[in-house]
């Protein structure tokens, strides 16, 4: 199994990160930090390139929100090192769950276990 998961990884960029990348981060990447889905954040030694090393699924929104604005350099400076103010009404990131069963589900939804009954709505029929 592990000889299929590196040829997977050296072929394929969704299964985790490449060997190239895993290569250059082993040779220039500097380790910046986490986030808090264990995400790890690199950059190279003159700041000119950021990059993330990401925990499981590689999905753009599990990147905690002032990690992404380092990453897109909205900020120059990591969370690490100066860390966004939190305000009291703040939720705690949520990943987007668009297509997974977590997904909103409005009532009368089809997917949803037990759809709501609709009395408000009339089915059209032509006559």
């Amino acid at each position: 199994m592990g000889i299929l998961n590196t040829l997977l990884r050296a072929v394929t960029w969704w299964n985790g990160s490449t060997l190239n990348t895993q290569l250059f981060t082993a040779r220039r990447g500097v380790k910046v930090g986490e986030d808090s889905q264990g995400n790890v954040f690199y950059r190279n030694a003159d700041d000119s390139k950021r990059w993330v090393i990401y925990n499981g699924e590689m999905e753009a929104s599990r990147i905690d929100p002032e990690w992404h604005g380092w990453l897109h350099r909205t900020w120059k400076e990591a969370p690490t090192e100066r860390p966004l103010p939190r305000k009291s009404w703040e939720k705690p990131h949520q990943e987007n769950l668009t297509g997974t069963m977590l997904a909103y589900a409005p009532a009368g939804s089809i997917r949803r276990a037990a759809p709501a009954e609709r009395k408000d709505y009339e089915a059209w029929s032509p006559e």
